[in-house]
């Protein structure tokens, strides 16, 4: 199930509210003038965000950030939620988003392929980077105890491109020598879960910030499953920013981000499983390092994202 995605799937980008009032960037006064003469090209900043989770429940969290952003930076933001992980590695790449969130795989070719620089990523209310893990789980019952045992069994991923949702799952199956495994693409972690409780595979990702939010919904029991297999802690999404734009603008919107309060970050903290969260901190592309090995692990090219 893996499709090489091409321009027309920009045409797919749901371009969301477009917050706040517009700006001039007339240096000669005005509200142009200023901080948002050096922060707003164009007359607004273009904010991608990666459908991790249902659009539907991701705007309204996102929108908050993003009003708070605006408001630091007097700029306007309009938010995108792309169709999937390709299609906002493309849109940066393009120059048609100013800023993004990635997931770290995602990231590990968007800088790459779309000069994107990572700014900074949420942190817990200590101010510590937050991280998450992958997990594979099966039903309570069922035989399968190990890795080992998923030969010859179907399992759930999300989707192409993910970290704990793909990539981190393969490369587990890899490194175990585990062959003939029947990989179904669900199409999004909520998906993946949904295709085990379902009954329809043997076993599926879950990664610790589906787990969560599946608990809180009352629409995932652990107790009535088992999980056979765990990452090694995944730092979480960064923040970029095109690295092409001039670097006054990359600078207000690193500093712009970092002044955001706890409470701006905290509904989009909670997806991430960052209960309560602390301001967001600041990353580099050394923070993500572990992505890159596994991605030249996997012989993984932007094509696989």
């Amino acid at each position: 199930m893996r499709t090489t995605r091409s321009l027309t799937a920009l045409a797919a980008v749901s371009a969301l509210a477009l917050l706040g009032a517009g700006c001039s960037t007339d240096p000669s006064g005005g509200k142009g003038s200023g901080k948002a003469a050096a922060s707003c090209p164009g007359g607004k900043i273009r904010f991608g965000i990666e459908p991790y989770e249902d659009p539907a429940k991701l705007t309204p969290a996102y929108e908050v950030l993003a009003k708070a952003l605006e408001s630091k930076l007097d700029c306007p933001v309009e938010l995108k939620v792309v169709e999937d992980y390709s299609a906002e590695v493309l849109a940066m790449r393009n120059g048609q988003l100013e800023i993004a969130q990635f997931g770290p795989l995602g990231y590990v070719f968007a800088s790459e392929k779309a000069n994107a620089r990572a700014l900074v990523s949420f942190a817990d209310a200590k101010g510590a980077l937050s991280t998450y893990t992958g997990g594979i789980w099966v039903p309570a019952d069922s035989p399968v105890k190990s890795l080992k045992d998923l030969k010859g069994k179907s399992l759930a991923l999300s989707s192409p491109g993910s970290t704990s949702g793909d990539a981190l799952p393969r490369y587990a199956l890899k490194t175990t020598n585990v062959d003939k495994v029947k990989i179904n693409y669900a199409g999004g972690h909520p998906e993946a879960l949904l295709a085990l409780t379902k009954g329809k595979v043997d076993a599926a990702e879950i990664n610790s910030q589906q787990l969560e939010t599946a608990k809180a919904e009352g629409s995932f029991d652990p107790s009535e499953y088992r999980r056979i297999w765990t990452s090694s802690p995944i730092p979480n999404d960064p923040i970029t920013v095109s690295d092409r734009l001039d670097p006054k603008f990359q600078d207000a919107v690193k500093k712009a981000l970092l002044d955001l309060e706890p409470d701006a970050v905290a509904e989009v903290g909670a997806f991430l499983d960052i209960n309560p969260p602390g301001p967001l901190v600041a990353v580099t592309k050394e923070t993500y390092k572990p992505l890159f090995a596994l991605a030249s692990g996997l012989d993984l090219t932007e094509k696989d994202v």
